[in-house]
């Protein structure tokens, strides 16, 4: 696994064996980032179930200003510091140990801030709805913030939470992704359509 563009562009990155923990394949993230576009330039990320920290360290190689890591795993923790100290990225980001499906309690001091989210839960175990519902609650997203959401093909995003709106879906194999947006200007600023 590499980081794929941005200053930090072939950089490889610590991973463990297994489906514990399921990093973002390359091409994925390439394919997301062309997407993305310079969205992720100056962004503050957030990174929910962020596992390698793979698609929060590709925002910052890229251009964001800060990002904010969370997973529950301490697994997943250990290797995400690990991958942040092999690209000197310490000084940009935070890391937190925290149940994401229970609640997002570690964010209240982050409001208004976040451009860019990505979430990456466990795929087909009912993760996604509660996660959603918590971050629109959160009032930490921007007011033009973009979610990707990557999940299983066969576990659709149903039921977005006000005021979140789908902009955007796409496949790669047995990848799916779904670009949500907090605002509709969102959609014409960035040419987005679903």
């Amino acid at each position: 696994m590499r980081v794929i563009g941005g200053s930090l562009r072939g950089r490889k990155l610590a991973t463990v064996r297994g489906m514990a923990i399921r990093p973002t394949a390359d091409r994925v993230r390439e394919a997301l980032f062309n997407i993305l576009g310079q969205r992720s330039a100056a962004a503050h990320v957030l990174d929910l179930f962020a596992g390698t920290g793979a698609m929060g360290i590709e925002a910052l190689s890229r251009g964001a200003r800060q990002a904010l890591f969370i997973d529950q795993s301490a697994v997943a923790i250990s290797l995400l510091q690990r991958n942040l100290a092999l690209c000197h990225l310490e000084a940009r980001s935070r890391v937190v140990q925290w149940n994401i499906v229970k609640n997002l309690n570690p964010l209240h001091a982050y409001a208004g801030i976040f451009d860019l989210v990505f979430i990456d839960p466990p795929y087909a175990k009912g993760i996604i709805a509660p996660c959603l519902a918590h971050l629109a609650a959160s009032g930490t997203l921007a007011p033009d913030a973009l979610i990707v959401v990557e999940h299983a093909p066969a576990e659709p995003i149903t039921a977005l939470p006000g005021p979140l709106t789908c902009i955007d879906s796409r496949r790669y194999g047995q990848t799916a992704i779904a670009i949500l947006s907090r605002s509709r200007e969102a959609i014409a600023s960035n040419g987005f359509s679903c």
